[in-house]
């Protein structure tokens, strides 16, 4: 083998374009899913305090935000639900006429090339802000599924191109995939949150979509963030179900997830930048401590090069105007 001074890998990172002549690992704004908060209304845009640039949007102004998007190369929106009312089963989220459901709707007739994402989760929806059907203090698994199920067909009808369950319960996806078959939509994809930990890093989400538990946490259900075997049986058992995309959430602290996942297994992987990192993010960059450009093109960078082939990410319209504008 030949060594310096022969070879000297310097060579090839003399200049801006022999660097991107060799670069391994690419970014590009369509493989940035971004996430809107949507709510009943009109002309509703409001900001949410823990992330900036983020705003809980009315379905028209959702419609107009797909659309600045859609001109930057961003093609894909994930739509997480803000109800008027909740109930103890959650009852909204498969309401046909629900602010996800109107938005669905919007978004497939106003900008048909926007890829569009539902969030399957009760949370959202439910009056004590667990994921299911709460038995004796508990989140009853097997009693949760069917209302899950019920919940992707509503958001399949409305025009989901995919459902992304994201509650943690045991056997979910295999109970989405026969209600859309059964209904009909054997075409709708399903992006599994498959290793979803417990984390810190939801506080910002769960203040946008006031989604907080009402009383303990969801641990139970979750998974613990010191396991990564865990995470592989969690991501083989979603794809023996019939998933067609897996995830792991939260992404920044879980590189190595990630990277297992993309050894192991040969399906499409995506990783969810959260709300928390990309709060972190925007704190330190107002404060002027970082460089908040290079450090949001590092980071997803970073999640790509461990192997996720996309990224849901708040960064998005940013990450592609910067990626636009030739800043890398």
């Amino acid at each position: 083998m030949t060594f310096f001074p022969t070879v000297r890998l310097r060579r090839l990172r003399r200049s801006p374009a022999l660097r991107a002549l060799v670069r391994e690992t690419r970014l590009s704004p369509d493989r940035f899913v971004t996430g809107f908060f949507v709510k009943h209304g009109r002309g509703v845009r409001e900001e949410i305090s823990s992330l900036p640039g983020v705003f809980r949007f009315s379905p028209d102004e959702a419609v107009a935000e797909a659309q600045e998007l859609e001109s930057l190369g961003v093609l894909a929106a994930i739509l997480f639900g803000i109800p008027d009312r909740k109930d103890d089963t959650g009852s909204e989220a498969w309401n046909d006429e629900a602010a996800v459901q109107e938005t669905v709707r919007r978004l497939k007739k106003e900008v048909p090339g926007m890829l569009v994402v539902t969030d399957v989760c009760l949370d959202e929806y439910t009056s004590h802000g667990h994921c299911g059907v709460i038995r004796d203090g508990e989140v009853d698994n097997d009693a949760t599924l069917p209302l899950l199920a019920k919940a992707a067909v509503s958001q399949a009808r409305a025009g989901s191109d995919v459902v992304a369950p994201s509650d943690m319960m045991d056997g979910r996806v295999a109970a989405i995939r026969r209600a859309l078959d059964e209904n009909g939509f054997d075409q709708i994809a399903i992006l599994s949150y498959s290793a979803k930990s417990a984390s810190a890093f939801y506080g910002p989400f769960r203040e946008a979509a006031d989604s907080a538990p009402k009383f303990g946490d969801r641990r139970g259900y979750q998974m613990d963030a010191a396991n990564r075997r865990e995470a592989m049986r969690e991501i083989e058992m979603d794809l023996r179900e019939g998933a067609d995309v897996v995830m792991v959430k939260p992404a920044l602290s879980y590189l190595d997830v990630i990277r297992e996942a993309r050894a192991r297994f040969d399906a499409p992987i995506a990783a969810y930048n959260v709300s928390g990192e990309y709060a972190m993010v925007k704190a330190a960059a107002a404060k002027g401590w970082i460089d908040e450009k290079r450090i949001v093109l590092e980071i997803l960078t970073s999640i790509v090069r461990a192997g996720a082939d996309f990224i849901l990410t708040y960064h998005a319209k940013d990450a592609a105007r910067w990626l636009k504008d030739g800043i890398a």
